[in-house]
């Protein structure tokens, strides 16, 4: 397996007047083949949470539930974190359609009545998802750092981060339609996404290609002619892991503020995301139908949510990510109050709200991602990344939005479900402003 991944040896240089043509045709070919394939991630990723309401009528409690899925963010933050640095040191092109043919081998096993038979049996299959899902964030950080240079990064990441949103927002209409057409909701939840995502994982293979000294084009930094002032020709090699992990990872300080942030804005994230079908089904009434629109709407909406958060940290804001979080923070706080105190007949307020809450979410989900990226050597990017997404997907997302709100909700009820969420928008805003200093140190030294 480890030759499989190899990274591909690098190629001479074409001549001159093929460069810039060949470097513009590969760069929008990779950009599409890590957006199309990351976006496929998402059609085999969060799909439980569409079954949660079915398995709660068969007589699963919010608690069981909430701990079984806890298995996929459990997973996933151990695997992005050291699947990152196995990412460092292989091939992108083989690695990111691999852990998406694994993961969706692992969703079709979750349609079968064994696959939902029992917690533990849940728990395992949920597992096995988030660590194949770790496969796939590394090798586009991968690519991304390879293939486009510092100062053309913060867009050129906003738009691709809404791959998981366009894969994200698919789901819900895919397992409503899929009841529709196959008459089974475990068919429609889990085969008919999981098919769909195996074409992708082909299509990507086909597209990605690893780094430009591979297909015989100069690095990023000597085409733009854009140095970081950390750059070094020893930025091209293959670090160690251990240089990896301890050199330019584990003692970085902002690293580690920006991580802990990362845990409180995760719990945001998927406490929203993961029991709004349970919260508008139980507490509102709402059928299958309005609830997978409405899943739907909070994933698109992020979208353009997005794009306008990279837009305003670099023009308005002038590289200034941390502000631009806080300012993010805030509104989500503000929507999240309303979600709490809309009426129960009120579907549009809870749309609306779902709509807001994703919209400016995934701004600083992305921003964070960013700051990682250019913290760290882009040798070292998949494991920085990995940092950030361990913290959110281990402590945010498995302990405090699977298990600590299920059990919450369990036992105190939905109203203190909500004060956690507006709690988690409180100290994402104070670790992120932890940071502020240090950004304005380094706009100032742009």
């Amino acid at each position: 397996m480890i030759g499989f991944l190899t990274p591909p040896a690098h190629k001479p240089e074409l001549p001159k007047e093929e460069i810039d043509k060949r470097y513009k045709e590969l760069r929008w070919q990779v950009f599409i083949g890590i957006f199309v394939g990351y976006a496929g991630y998402y059609l085999v990723r969060k799909n439980f949470t569409m079954a949660m309401p079915q398995l709660e009528q068969a007589g699963f409690e919010h608690a069981a539930l909430g701990f079984a899925i806890s298995a996929n963010a459990i997973a996933y933050a151990l695997s992005k974190f050291l699947m990152g640095s196995v990412s460092d040191r292989s091939d992108a092109r083989k690695f990111l359609p691999l852990g998406l043919m694994l993961s969706s081998f692992v969703t079709c096993l979750l349609a079968t009545e064994w696959g939902t038979s029992s917690i533990v049996m849940m728990f395992i299959m949920q597992f096995l998802i988030g660590w194949f899902q770790g496969m796939g964030w590394p090798p586009c950080g991968r690519v991304m750092t390879h293939w486009f240079s510092l100062k053309e990064r913060g867009t050129k990441m906003s738009i691709w981060n809404c791959a998981h949103n366009v894969g994200g927002a698919l789901v819900g209409p895919l397992a409503a339609y899929g009841l529709l057409w196959t008459g089974s909701w475990r068919a429609g939840t889990f085969v008919v996404p999981a098919v769909i995502a195996v074409l992708i994982a082909l299509l990507a293979y086909v597209l990605i290609r690893d780094t430009p000294q591979s297909c015989g084009l100069p690095s990023i930094e000597k085409y733009r002619n854009d140095y970081p002032k950390n750059y070094s020709v020893k930025n091209e090699e293959t670090l160690s892991a251990r240089d990896i992990f301890f050199k330019y990872v584990l003692n970085n300080k902002m690293l580690w503020f920006i991580a802990i942030a990362n845990a409180f804005i995760y719990m945001i994230r998927y406490g929203c995301l993961d029991w709004a079908p349970t919260y508008l089904q139980n507490e509102k009434g709402y059928n299958l139908q309005d609830i997978g629109w409405a899943y739907f709407a909070y994933e698109f909406a992020a979208i353009p949510g997005t794009i306008i958060c990279g837009w305003l940290s670099d023009k308005l804001f002038k590289g200034r990510r941390a502000i631009t979080m806080m300012i993010y923070m805030v509104l989500i706080a503000a929507f999240i109050f309303v979600y709490w105190v809309n009426p129960s007949n009120h579907l549009m307020v809870d749309v609306v709200c779902l709509i807001a809450i994703g919209f400016l979410i995934y701004g600083p989900v992305m921003l964070i991602g960013v700051q990682a990226l250019d913290l760290a050597p882009k040798n070292a990017s998949g494991t920085a990344a990995g940092l950030t997404g361990f913290f959110g997907y281990f402590f945010g997302t498995a302990l405090l939005a699977n298990i600590g709100v299920g059990f919450v909700i369990d036992h105190f009820g939905w109203n203190w479900y909500f004060l956690m969420m507006l709690l988690a928008c409180l100290f994402s805003f104070f670790f992120v402003g932890l940071t502020y200093k240090h950004e304005q140190y380094l706009v100032t030294k742009k």
